[in-house]
This record gives structure tokens, sequence and C-alpha cells, in this order.
């Protein structure tokens, strides 16, 4: 309460020391152009947050009394729980399966666990843990031993390892993250929804996080979740989801027992106009995304069940951090984006496919408030700069306000989180749209040879650069056109 108090009291005293001459008519009239842009984007998000409470409060809850009416009626005669583990710390290990085995045995149904591995430590550190829960009959461990070649290969060989289950119509199978925990339940209280929808063929939740490091990451992870929460809740209005999660996710276990299924995540790629085909390294979780909604199925959003997960960041330094983040996130977004449109929405539907359809847009929407504003302090006046700052500072609080929807408290720093996401996350988006073919892991070396020569490679690279300058410069020259700054330098 103290930071959203001094910082209510800091923008008006930011606002009572600004000078009359932002109120002239050419500074208004260009805070007026930045305002309809963004009239257009809040009116977006706030449709995200008006269909995002409609899920939460009414159309969801009506189908959780449905499943809790019928108990036992919908639930599988099969779970199988795989869960991925590399160079994870000994101490998240234990508490990732300590949750998984709690799992297992308390939700009373015959429980395979699949443990996808590269070290023999963390093996025998399974084993040990597995000591306390063996002798339930309906339980069983299984370990399944990859090289460290990346985080498909060891899905792929735990996918075939379910699909030795023989699975039946009625099976289900949960992919686990070796960083995510599940919480009490967990299992019951999704399981159900395949029986409830015959048309669901996977389903994700909610997410918390413990995050490891600085306090800022901490802000900025929480943050991103309770944003998470409101646009998977949006779209789960549509029975669509735009990712399913590498964290915790849950199918219909033929689906992933299908050999189509396999060999897409495990040798995932695309071929682009001028980057060529080349293969994914990381985005498994995109992958399978695309399947299940190329298939036609229904993807559920579980609102009222949470994984939690260990947040480790891969640099001490926040902006370095958050470039090797976003970098990864909004490359496996953005490599699967073309493909996702292409399906239209007779496929998805128009509200999940006008979602796909925007993520190529905001990367540039949102960067428009801050070109006009630079355009304008340079060749017009520089008091738009000082306009522009309140406009920011207002509406990022009420923003801030907004995610309160679906978080019972958020901090006085989420304005300037929530601006810097904008902005910084749409040049990363930027970088990575003309940079498709790079990719990397932010925990792991693995990496995917091309087999290029050097000069092929170099050209590559400048081909890039060069399409990304000039994508840069037409959209501040059409700026500066529309907006009229042209002109007003002239």
């Amino acid at each position: 309460m103290i930071g959203h108090l001094s910082y209510i009291l800091g923008v008006m005293v930011f606002a009572s020391l600004l000078p009359d001459a932002i109120w002239e008519p050419g500074t208004v009239e260009y805070l007026f152009i930045v305002g309809m842009i963004g009239i257009w984007r809040y009116s977006w998000g706030a449709l995200h947050i008006v269909r995002s409470i409609i899920y939460r409060a009414w159309v969801f809850p009506e189908w959780r009394r449905a499943i809790n009416r019928l108990g036992d009626d919908v639930m599988p005669d099969h779970v199988m729980l795989l869960v991925t583990s590399f160079r994870q710390d000994s101490e998240t290990t234990r508490r990732v399966y300590d949750s998984v085995f709690r799992e297992a045995v308390s939700c009373g149904l015959r429980t395979t666990v699949i443990a996808s591995i590269v070290e023999m430590a963390d093996q025998r550190l399974i084993k040990e843990l597995w000591n306390v829960y063996e002798g339930n009959p309906l339980v069983k461990l299984k370990f399944v031993r990859i090289p460290g070649t990346g985080k498909r290969d060891a899905l792929a060989v735990g996918f075939r390892s379910i699909a030795a289950e023989n699975p039946g119509p009625n099976d289900v199978a949960a992919v686990i993250d070796g960083d995510s925990m599940l919480e009490p339940g967990l299992i019951r209280k999704t399981a159900g929804f395949f029986a409830f929808d015959p048309k669901c063929g996977a389903l994700t939740t909610d997410e918390f996080c413990e995050v490891e490091g600085r306090w800022i990451f901490k802000e900025w992870y929480n943050m991103r979740f309770a944003q998470r929460h409101i646009l998977m809740s949006s779209v789960g209005l549509s029975r669509k989801v735009l990712t399913l999660t590498g964290r915790m996710s849950m199918f219909r276990a033929h689906i992933v027992a299908d050999r189509e299924f396999i060999e897409r995540v495990q040798h995932d790629w695309i071929n682009h106009w001028r980057l060529g085909r080349f293969d994914f390294l990381t985005g498994d979780d995109k992958s399978s995304w695309f399947h299940v909604l190329s298939k036609g199925w229904d993807m559920l959003y579980i609102p009222d069940v949470r994984v939690v997960t260990i947040e480790t960041p891969p640099d001490d330094r926040f902006l370095s951090s958050a470039w090797q983040l976003m970098r990864r996130w909004f490359g496996n977004m953005l490599r699967t984006n073309s493909r996702a449109v292409a399906l239209g929405p007779g496929r998805i539907g128009w509200f999940p496919w006008i979602c796909v359809v925007d993520q190529r847009i905001s990367m540039w929407t949102s960067l428009t408030g801050p070109a006009i504003t630079l355009l304008v302090s340079v060749f017009v006046t520089p008091y738009m700069v000082l306009s522009y700052m309140l406009w920011v500072l207002l509406t990022r609080y009420a923003l801030t306000l907004a995610l309160l929807t679906a978080r019972p408290n958020v901090s006085a720093t989420y304005p300037f989180l929530l601006y810097f996401n904008q902005v910084f996350g749409s040049m990363v988006k930027i970088y990575v749209v003309y940079h498709l073919d790079k990719q990397k892991w932010t925990r792991q070396s693995t990496t995917i040879s091309r087999g290029l020569t050097s000069w092929k490679q170099r050209s590559l690279t400048w081909s890039s650069n060069i399409s990304m300058t000039s994508g840069i410069l037409i959209f501040m020259t059409s700026l500066a056109f529309l907006s009229g700054v042209l002109e007003a330098w002239q």
C-alpha cells in the first residue's frame, strides 16, 4: 500500500510540475493520435479482461460443478505422468518428484510415472524418493535414459514409452517439466475434463512461481503470470489456448502416443521463404500445441488448478535475462505463428485466430506510441516527451489495477514493468521475426547444425539484418507521414 500511495503521489507531483507548454495545440494533437492508437490496444485488452471474468466467474464454475457431480464416472482408466529432468539441482528434483509421487498415490487411479532423465545421479535420487511410496499396487515407476541431446529427444523417448503402454481412448498423459510441482489434487481436478468434453484433446492450468534471484525478477515473473492467467482465461472461453505450456499440460494419451505427434515434437521444422528450411531447437510445447490445434481438438484452460514452477533467471542482470528469455519465448511463438494463422478461423475459431494474428501485429502497434513521441520530440516540440510520460504513468497504473481481476494483489512496480514489457518485448519480437533461425536454450548447450557453409551463414545473417533495418525504416517513415510530422517539419 505504501508503494501504491507513493506512486500516486509521485504522478500527482509530476503532473503539477509540468510546464503549460505541454498543452499547446501541437502537443495535444500528437498526443491525441497516440491516444487513438492506444484506445484500440486498450479496447483489445479490455475485451480479454471481460472474457476472462466471464469464463472464470460463470462458464468454468458450471463445468466444475458438472465434473464434481459425475465423480469417478469421468476419471480415466490409466494416468501417465511424463517428467523430463535435465541439469536441475537436487533440491528442485526432490521437490518435483515428491509432488508427482504424492499425486500418483493420492489420486487413487492406475498411474505410471515415467522419468525421462540423462544423468545417473538423477536416477539414484528419484529411486530414493520412490522408496517412500513403493508398494502401492496402482502406481509404477519407469525410467527412460537418453544422452543429453535436448528436450525434444527426451520427450520423444518418453512418448514412445507411453505408446508402449498401449493407451486406451480413456487414458490421459501429463507432460511435466523438471522444475514444476503439482498441487495436491491436481490429477482428479483435471483428468475428468476429457470425459466431460469428448472434443477436448489437451488442457493446461494456471501457474505460480518461486523465483530465485533479485527482487526485480520476482516482480516481473509474478506480473507475467497474472497477465497469462487473464489471456488464457479469455481464449479459454473459446475452448482453446494459445500454448500448451511445457510446465504441465495434459493430453489424451493416444494423441501423444501417435507416431505423427511424436515425430513432430522430435523433429519439427518450417521452410521459410528467405531462410530456407530449418529444424526447431526450442519450443516443443508450441509443436505439441500446433499438432493438437491442427487436428481440430478443443484445448481447455483450468483456472482453479495451479502448478508451481521454480524459476531461475539465466543471468543476474535483469536486462540480460529478459533478452535471453524473451528471445526464446517469442522465437517459439513466432516460428509457429504463420502456420497457425494459415489454419484459418474455420479450423480454430474466429477469436483464437484473431489472437494469433494479433501476435504479429502487436509488436509494431505497441511501439507506435514511443515512435511517434520520438519523432515529434525531435522534429516538432520537445514537450511531447513530458506529455507522453504522463500518459504512460496514468495508463500503466490503470492496467496494473486491472490485474487485480487475476491476482489478489499487485505491486507498484508493475506500471514500469508493463511498459518495459511493451517496449523491450516488442523490440525483441521484431529482432526475432527477422532472425527466426537463431535459436538458443537459456540453460542447455544443445544446438542444431544446419550444415551451412560459412559464406551461406553470413549471407543469411546479412539478409536478416537488412530486412530488419528496412522494416524499421518503413515503419518510422509511415508513422512520420501519417502523423503529419514530415509536413510540420517542412
